[in-house]
This record gives structure tokens, C-alpha cells and sequence, in this order.
């Protein structure tokens, strides 16, 4: 019995790790082609990922490096280092800070926001075409991992910030 017990959780563990290996696939395959995307419009992955974290700041929260940092989950002085490129480029400036000048803001020129939208245009028809199979591997792997249950306390953190 203990043999048949062994082989179950043997192959339980081998379909759970095929469901996680599809799921990192398809969360793979998008971020290729982001990068990919990225490139072709004459940025560097990063510099498009920093573009997203600047536009897409929380409504009451102004987009600051530390806060680029944070998102991009990179240390501060890299992201000082991105953000020096990508102004070099002319999609980002830097502002004082109104109220705190010790703090200094992240605002999109014109160009990035144009290129940014673009981009994000790109992202979306991908999503359109691919996110069926990307949401299916992502329920899978969800439910093998949690067999489908959902814990008051982990379904009251949805959504929360770190």
C-alpha cells in the first residue's frame, strides 16, 4: 500500500510540475515577445518596462525612481541608470517635486507616451491572441497548486499591494 501511496504522490508531483512548466512557458513566451517588441521599437526591454511603471502609476501616487525601482524590482541606482538612458532618449524628464523638493518625479514626454501607447497597442493584440492559452495554463497550474481552494486569508490579500 505504502508503494502505491508513493507512486500516486509521484505522479501527482510530476503533473503538477508539467502545469507549472506550461504556465512559465507561456509567461515566457509573452515576455520574448515583449522584449522583442521593445526592441523593435528602439528601446531596450527595461526602458519599456519603466515607460509602463511611470504611465500606469496608482491614481494619488506620483511616479518617483524609488517607486520605478520598486515595480521593475530593481535596486535604486539601477534604476537611476535607466532612468538616465531613457531621458537621454527624450521619453522621460525628471520634475522636482512640488511640495517636497528633496523628491524627484517621473513625468513621459510626448515621445514616450506616443511610443509607450504604441507598444502597449502591440501587447494587447498579443494578449488578444494568445491570452486564451495563457489563462487556461495559468487556472491549471493554479488549481494544481491549490487544488482549487482559496483561503479566506489569501483571497482577503488579492490585490494588495506589497
Amino acid at each position: 500500500m505504502a508503494k502505491s501511496n508513493n507512486r500516486a504522490n509521484l505522479e501527482l508531483a510530476k503533473q503538477k510540475a508539467r502545469q507549472l512548466a506550461e504556465f512559465r512557458y507561456q509567461l515566457r513566451n509573452f515576455l520574448h515577445f515583449s522584449e522583442r517588441a521593445a526592441r523593435a521599437g528602439g528601446l531596450q526591454p527595461q526602458q519599456y518596462q519603466l515607460l509602463q511603471a511611470v504611465a500606469a502609476v496608482p491614481e494619488g501616487q506620483t511616479p518617483t525612481i524609488a517607486y520605478a525601482a520598486e515595480r521593475m524590482m530593481l535596486r535604486h541606482n539601477s534604476a537611476v541608470e535607466l532612468v538616465d538612458r531613457t531621458e537621454k532618449l527624450g521619453l522621460l524628464k525628471r520634475q522636482t517635486d512640488a511640495l517636497d523638493h528633496r523628491k524627484v518625479d517621473l513625468k513621459l514626454t510626448a515621445k514616450g507616451e506616443k511610443l509607450l501607447y504604441s507598444l502597449v497597442a502591440t501587447h494587447i493584440e498579443r494578449l488578444q491572441e494568445n491570452g486564451p492559452e495563457m489563462m487556461t495554463a495559468f487556472r491549471t497550474a493554479l488549481k494544481g497548486v491549490t487544488n482549487g481552494v482559496v483561503t479566506p486569508k489569501k483571497a482577503a490579500t488579492r490585490g494588495k499591494a506589497k
